[in-house]
C-alpha cells in the first residue's frame, strides 16, 4: 500500500542474490524469527487500512529483513487506466528493517509485531516461498481490493506454507465489506462517501475474507496451531496516535450546503446542473462495472440514484418538451424510490440520504413545472 523506491529494493536485490541465489534460501538459524508487521493508519489514500509486511530475523546470518507484497511503480505506462481497468501489477519486495521501521517513524504512524510460534523446518518453508516469490514470475501479481492485496497474499504464503487454511477471520464475518470499511474514512468525508457511491453488490456480501490489515492483526491473536497459539503477545515497535485531520470542506456540512443551495434555489438551470451532474456520474459507474476487472465496481445498484435517465430528462427540459420532461420525472421519481426502499438497510443510507431527499424534490419540482394543466370545460 505504499510505493517503494527502487533504489532500495535494487540495493536488496543485489545484497540477496551475492548469498542466496535466485532460486534458493540461505539456511536459517535455530534462533531465526519470522513476524508479521501491522502498520497504523495514514491520512494519505493509500494508508487509509494500514498495512501488513512480514519480518525476517536471524542474527547467525545478519538478517532482518521485511517482505512487502503492497509495492507498485507510478511510471507503469498507463498508470491510471491499469489501475481503473483493475490489471495494475503489484509485486513484492524487501526493505532492510531498519529503513523499513524509519519510513514509518517518520510518517508517524504506529507499527505492532506479531512473531509466529512454529518450528525452525516451518519457518525455513516461509522464507524459501518468500524468496521464491521474490525472485520469480511469482514476484507479480494482479491488485483487487479484497481479494488480493498486501494483506491477503501475507495471509496466502503463510496458509502455504503450513499447509493447511490456519489463518481464517475470527471477528466481523457476520458483517458487510462495506460496513466494515466505512469507519476507516474518518475526517475524510468526500472519500467516504465517494467509495459508497462507486462500490456495487460485491461489498454488500458478509466480509468472512480477511483483506485488512487489523483483520488480520486481531485474527493471529486467536488463532491456534497444533494446540498452541500461532504468534507470541502482539509487540509495539512504534506508537502513535492517529490524528484525524480538519478541512473547512472536506465534511458534511459543505455537502449539506451545497445540497441545501439546490433545493431552496428553485431555479431551472440549477436543476439542470444538479441532474447533469448526476447523470456523467451514473453513466460513468456504468461504464467502469463494465470496463474494470475490479468485481467491487460491478453490479452498481447506486446508478438508480445517478441515473443516466437523467441525461435524458435533461435534454428534454432544454428542448422544452414538457411531455416527456414530466414523464422522465415521473420514472426517475419511482427509481429514486426504489433505490430508497433497497437501500435502507445498507451502510451508506444515511450518508446518501441528503443526496435522496435533494434529488426527490428537484424530481416533484420538476414534474409540477411541465404538467400540462387539465382544461376546464364549462
Amino acid at each position: 500500500m505504499k510505493t517503494v523506491m527502487f533504489k532500495k529494493t535494487l540495493f536488496i536485490f543485489f545484497l540477496f542474490v551475492s548469498f542466496i541465489g535466485f532460486s534458493q534460501s540461505i539456511p536459517l538459524s535455530k534462533e531465526a524469527k519470522i513476524s508479521v508487521l501491522t502498520c497504523g493508519l495514514g491520512n494519505e489514500t493509500y494508508s487509509y487500512f494500514g498495512h501488513t509486511a512480514i519480518r525476517v530475523t536471524d542474527p547467525a546470518n545478519n538478517v532482518d529483513i521485511v517482505y512487502n507484497y503492497g509495492a507498485f511503480d507510478f511510471r507503469t505506462p498507463n498508470f491510471v487506466a491499469k489501475f481503473a481497468k483493475g490489471d495494475l501489477q503489484y509485486f513484492i519486495v524487501a526493505h532492510p528493517f531498519p529503513d523499513f521501521l524509519n519510513d514509518y517513524n517518520d510518517d508517524k504512524r504506529s507499527v505492532y509485531e506479531q512473531e509466529l510460534l512454529i518450528s525452525p523446518a516451518l519457518k525455513q518453508t516461509i522464507f524459501d516461498n518468500l524468496n521464491k516469490a521474490l525472485f520469480s514470475e511469482e514476484r507479480s501479481y494482479t491488485y483487487k481490493f479484497i481479494d488480493k492485496n498486501c494483506t491477503s497474499m501475507v495471509v496466502d504464503v503463510i496458509n502455504k506454507s503450513l499447509g493447511q487454511n490456519v489463518i481464517t477471520k475470527k471477528e466481523d464475518t457476520d458483517r458487510t465489506y462495506r460496513s466494515i470499511l466505512f469507519p476507516y474514512f474518518d475526517g475524510h468525508f468526500y472519500d467516504q462517501l465517494g467509495t459508497s457511491i462507486i462500490f456495487g453488490t460485491k461489498v454488500d456480501q458478509m466480509g468472512t475474507r480477511i483483506f485488512l490489515p487489523f483483520e488480520l492483526k486481531n485474527s493471529l491473536e486467536k488463532t491456534t496451531f497444533q494446540n498452541k497459539p500461532l504468534v507470541a503477545k502482539s509487540k509495539t515497535l512504534l506508537e502513535f496516535t492517529k490524528e484525524t485531520p480538519k478541512s473547512w470542506w472536506n465534511n458534511i456540512y459543505t455537502y449539506l450546503v451545497v445540497l441545501l443551495f439546490v433545493v431552496l434555489a428553485r431555479n431551472k438551470t440549477i436543476d439542470k446542473i444538479y441532474f447533469l451532474i448526476l447523470s456523467l456520474m451514473g453513466i460513468f459507474f456504468v461504464t467502469m462495472g463494465f470496463y474494470s476487472f475490479h468485481q467491487e465496481l460491478a453490479m452498481n445498484y447506486n446508478v438508480l440514484l445517478f441515473s443516466p435517465l437523467l441525461l435524458v430528462l435533461v435534454l428534454f427540459s432544454i428542448f422544452k418538451n414538457k411531455l416527456w420532461t414530466y414523464r422522465f420525472s415521473l420514472i426517475n421519481f419511482v427509481l429514486l424510490v426504489i433505490y430508497f426502499l433497497f437501500l435502507i438497510n445498507k451502510a451508506h443510507f444515511f450518508i446518501t440520504l441528503p443526496l435522496i431527499f435533494t434529488s426527490g424534490i428537484v424530481l416533484v419540482r420538476t414534474a409540477i413545472r411541465n404538467k400540462r394543466p387539465i382544461p376546464i370545460i364549462i
